[in-house]
């Protein structure tokens, strides 16, 4: 008994960042359309780099974190041909997570 006590104790102090997903972070700039899409694709959490800032994906069944949605986002690649993403993590205002002030 004392041993499932502890078993669950332990369950419940693991911290939620350990479950979180490490997202892989390639440069927009060192790939082509298809080799972006490729690896958002077969990543459930990928960041995109894309000069000083960047963009989030994340591939279903991987969910946005709270206060964001999917949507489409376009970017420039390695040849600097407009590529247009599914999958990116942006803010979403209408979000009731986003309704209060945290």
């Amino acid at each position: 008994m004392k041993i499932l006590i502890a078993a669950l104790a332990a369950a419940a102090l693991l911290p939620s960042a350990a479950l979180a997903l490490d997202a892989i972070e390639v440069k927009a700039r060192d790939h082509s359309c298809e080799e972006l899409a490729k690896i958002i694709r077969q990543n459930p959490a990928v960041f995109v780099r894309i000069g000083i800032g960047g963009r989030s994906f994340r591939h279903p069944p991987s969910q946005c974190r709270l206060g964001d949605k999917w949507a489409t986002t376009s970017l420039r690649d390695a040849t600097g041909k407009q590529c247009v993403l599914d999958y990116a993590c942006v803010y979403d205002p209408e979000s009731f997570y986003n309704k209060f002030p945290h």
